[in-house]
């Protein structure tokens, strides 16, 4: 009879500081180790590292894409457009109201 063959719990969503990713694209800069041992070494996932390592030769010039800086800004925006949105709604919803309340 087989074994239990059920999936992997997944992992919990880990963060990681700007200085240690930064630390782990120099590794893969260097050369010496490439993406996945830099990953199993310090039990990363090769996604996140290769995203990471992607990052910062976009941030640096030698990548096209939206830099760190220009995605933040883009999520600040868009989060402030959303509020802007329901404020609209709001307002709209209150002066429908007070429409049909002064006839």
């Amino acid at each position: 009879m087989m074994e239990h063959m059920g999936k992997k719990k997944p992992r919990p969503r880990r963060s990681f500081t700007r200085e240690f990713k930064a630390e782990i694209v120099e590794l893969c800069q260097r050369g010496d180790r490439s993406i996945g041992q830099v990953a199993a070494d310090f039990d990363l996932t090769e996604t996140a590292v290769r995203a990471w390592v992607r990052q910062a030769e976009t941030d640096t010039g030698r990548r096209d894409g939206l830099t760190s800086g220009e995605r933040e800004e883009l999520a600040a925006l868009r989060r402030e457009n959303r509020r802007l949105r329901e404020d609209v709604d709001i307002l709209k919803r209150a002066t429908a109201f007070f429409a049909t309340e002064t006839r």
